[in-house]
């Protein structure tokens, strides 16, 4: 897969298109059609690895998994890293839901 490739799939997972990633980004609409013809510089690579929360190397095509969740075991949610708090309180959630699917 190419970088293109994998930023199309990750935009698909999010359920937006790459132009309206490449705006948010404060690129330009068409940039990440150019990367299927050109090298991505750096910073423009790590700010859409930011974006995504993946690394640079998965976007790159280095390692194959796409979040750092499965890589380092962080977790996000909107962005924004999820505590160890959130993390307890889904597992409560999860554990309420399972137990009463039991019933």
């Amino acid at each position: 897969m190419t970088v293109f490739d994998r930023i199309k799939f990750l935009a698909d997972k999010r359920g937006v298109s790459v132009s309206k990633v490449a705006t948010d980004l404060g690129f330009s609409e068409n940039l990440f059609y150019q990367w299927k013809k050109s090298s991505p510089k750096s910073d423009r690579l790590e700010a859409v690895a930011d974006y995504f929360n993946v690394s640079v190397d998965y976007l790159l095509g280095r390692e194959e998994q796409s979040s750092l969740a499965e890589k380092y075991g962080v977790f996000a949610f909107d962005g924004e890293p999820v505590t160890d708090e959130e993390i307890e309180f889904l597992k409560s959630v999860l554990a309420a839901k399972r137990a009463t699917e039991k019933k």
